[in-house]
């Protein structure tokens, strides 16, 4: 990114006094004149009155006039610390809770999270009425069956939702066998048997029983009787790969489609009925420039694609598109900061722009918690672009098990103001959980940048949600949850605002 630099004359006595306090906080003078402009131009781009910056006087400089350079800690790394962008205070406040203590962070979320009794009555009917109007669903069957059968409290729920998942994103035959048989291989499955009405649950039920004692079998353990020796010889691949087109239908209601073309075909009928889709490819962190060329080429073609779908109904009525950044760089971290400006931010800008000429929402797909703070630089990128001035469809993707999202939607929400946006926000909990706690484990950091109980994001979800509720003039809410209590408490908090 090309940059300018900017001549200020100044005085000898004013420049020994820029010395001194620069001196008194271990830092070079051009970063004290630098964090000073980056203030007072975000006071002024807030709408703050040049009385209320000065007062009756000019801005005054404190300095430390008995510091003695030399008596200052060494700091082996402050030639690179001065490279780094002076931060605002809503900017500090994300960095100071990155690693925040867990029990430190609770009390504020939960006075915040805290509503008024009638609110969580409401609520908790609704959500019980939603509850009890999906179990009594009549036409229940086929996959839904499977899934209420299977559910997530149980080993083989959780056996099959990694199978429903993971099978889409594999496209060799042998990897895929070895992932079933791994997975269903020690599964109570018999116990499952003739719970159901549904006669697809029961079938499936059968293979996966069947399938589960012959995985057992090439992981040593013997078969009780000739007859399961005889299928695991002629039978296995046929029965694996009834449970792979079992398993595929099942991640078909987690996995619009294949591609957009057929993703938007299948959300059609569930847009007739009301829903909205930000759609998302499956497959990030290119680890090459052709990745990452690829990526854009697919992410173009799918704005196309959606704009054409969406024929101008809007940015809230009609269908938008998530994209991560990963994919659009083999680079993107803060190590590379200079680079991401330089060739992500384009790229970006140009998918924006393109998103702009369809009128879809584009929101940035929310990453590892080490990658917020560089797409937050990229979205205030966006937000101040000229050609992107007066459009409200950029968007960011917020995860609430992360110990800064209280503090990342304040910065986005005041972002919004200063930049005369409205962004899209949609609220998430999180799904890179495991690999934060076991990379903080394994780099041997004394905390987790995420909640490491879940009622504590359930805790943090609510409280994100009301401050999204309150700033109506600067973000536009969306709410992604599977939890029916969770859901019910926002429409009702909604409803309440």
């Amino acid at each position: 990114m090309p940059v300018t630099t900017i001549g200020v004359k100044i005085d000898e006595d004013l420049k020994a006094r820029l010395k001194r306090a620069a001196d008194g906080v271990g830092r070079s003078p051009h970063w004290l004149i630098k964090q000073a402009i980056f203030s007072v131009l975000e006071k002024v781009e807030r709408g703050d009155s040049l009385d209320d910056l000065f007062g009756d006087n000019r801005a005054t400089i404190d300095v430390v006039h008995d510091a003695n350079p030399q008596d200052l800690p060494q700091q082996p790394f402050l030639e690179f610390a001065q490279t780094v962008q002076p931060q605002s205070v809503l900017r500090a406040k994300i960095t100071a809770a990155y690693r925040r203590p867990e029990p430190e962070c609770l009390p504020q979320l939960i006075a915040e999270a805290t509503l008024p009794k009638p609110v969580t009555t409401a609520a908790r009917d609704l959500a019980r009425k939603l509850v009890e109007a999906l179990r009594t669903k009549s036409e229940s069957g086929g996959v839904e069956a499977l899934i209420q059968e299977y559910s997530l409290s149980s080993q083989e729920g959780v056996a099959l939702m990694c199978l429903a998942e993971a099978l889409l994103r594999i496209p060799d035959r042998a990897t895929r066998d070895a992932l079933i048989r791994d997975k269903i291989g020690f599964g109570d499955w018999e116990a499952h048997l003739g719970h159901s009405p549904s006669l697809f649950v029961n079938a499936a039920t059968w293979g996966l029983l069947v399938t589960g004692r012959l995985a057992a079998t090439n992981s040593g353990k013997s078969l009780s009787t000739a007859l399961t020796k005889l299928i695991a010889k002629g039978g296995e691949p046929l029965i694996r790969k009834g449970v792979d087109i079992a398993m595929r239908m099942m991640g078909e209601q987690f996995v619009t489609g294949q591609t957009i073309a057929e993703a938007l075909a299948n959300s059609r009928k569930f847009e007739a009925k009301g829903f909205r889709y930000s759609y998302d490819m499956l497959g990030e962190a290119a680890t090459t420039a052709a990745d990452a060329q690829r990526y854009y080429a697919e992410y173009e073609q799918a704005i196309h694609a959606i704009g054409k779908a969406s024929a101008k109904r809007g940015i809230y009525e009609g269908p938008g598109i998530s994209v991560k950044l990963s994919a659009l760089h083999p680079r993107y971290s803060r190590a590379n900061l200079d680079r991401v400006k330089a060739e992500l931010l384009p790229r970006l800008k140009a998918l924006t722009v393109l998103a702009r000429r369809y009128d879809i929402g584009l929101n940035i797909d929310a990453e590892e918690a080490d990658r917020l703070e560089i797409s937050l630089d990229l979205l205030e990128a966006l937000c101040f672009d000229p050609d992107l001035a007066g459009w409200n469809g950029i968007g960011f993707v917020i995860q609430a098990y992360q110990k800064r999202a209280p503090f990342v939607i304040d910065y986005v929400t005041d972002l919004a103001r200063r930049s005369n946006h409205r962004v899209m926000v949609r609220l998430v909990k999180g799904a890179y959980w495991d690999s934060e706690i076991k990379r903080a484990q394994v780099d041997g950091l004394e905390g987790f940048p995420v909640y490491t109980r879940k009622v504590h994001t359930d805790v943090s979800y609510l409280a994100c949600a009301r401050k999204l509720l309150a700033a109506p003039d600067a973000i536009y809410p969306q709410f992604a949850t599977h939890n029916a209590q969770t859901l019910a408490t926002i429409y009702t908090m909604a409803g309440e605002n």
